[in-house]
Order: C-alpha cells, then sequence, then structure tokens
C-alpha cells in the first residue's frame, strides 16, 4: 500500500482545525448555491459557470479532506477531478459557443436559397 498516511495537521494546530470545519462549511454552502443556479439557470452559459464553480468546490473540498484526514490520496482525486472538470468546461463551451453561431449559418442559407431562386 503507497498510500501516505500522515498525523494530520489539524492535530497539532487548533486554530487550523477550526479553519478546517469553516472552510467545509463555507465550501458546502457554496455548493448549495451554484446548484440552485444549476437548476434555475435562465441560460445555457448561466449553467456552464455554475457547474464549472461546483467543480471547482468539490475540487476545495478533496483539499480540505487532505488536511483534516491526513490521507494525501485526495490530493490525487482533486487533481484528475481539476483537469476533467477543465476539458468539460472547454467542451461546453465550444457547444454553446457553436450553438450561438447557428442562427446566423441558418440565416445565410435561407437568404442563399431564396437568392438561387430569383433569375
Amino acid at each position: 500500500m503507497n498510500e501516505a498516511v500522515t498525523t494530520p495537521l489539524v492535530d497539532n494546530m487548533p486554530i487550523l482545525a477550526w479553519s478546517v470545519q469553516v472552510g467545509f462549511v463555507l465550501v458546502m454552502a457554496g455548493i448549495v448555491l451554484a446548484f440552485i443556479r444549476l437548476a434555475k439557470g435562465p441560460s445555457l452559459p448561466d449553467r456552464v459557470v455554475a457547474l464549472d464553480t461546483m467543480t471547482v468546490l468539490i475540487v476545495a473540498f478533496c483539499g480540505l479532506f487532505v488536511f483534516e484526514s491526513g490521507s494525501s490520496a485526495f490530493l490525487d482525486v482533486a487533481v484528475v477531478l481539476a483537469l476533467i472538470g477543465f476539458l468539460a468546461t472547454v467542451a461546453l463551451a465550444r457547444f454553446v459557443e457553436r450553438k450561438a453561431d447557428r442562427p446566423a449559418a441558418e440565416k445565410l442559407r435561407s437568404n442563399a436559397a431564396t437568392s438561387e431562386d430569383t433569375p
């Protein structure tokens, strides 16, 4: 087993233990608020930003858990989640961009079709 488990830093520093607990509460509040924006979001870009915000907050949660538990395995989880979140955000942004360009392309096609019909 290669997992490095050390004594959690919060055992030696009580102010750090308090700060980590406050961090957990704030990160969870942020996740709840981002989820509400994801569910209600008036537009697709708002939902993409909310999903990206949730990903960043979950990565922060993993980082806080490393302080709490002393297990460094969650750092690997945080890095992988950050990479996947970045790729998902880029893919969704490209999708939104193409969706925004689509009505202009349809208008050009309809204009080209009507100009071909006239002699």
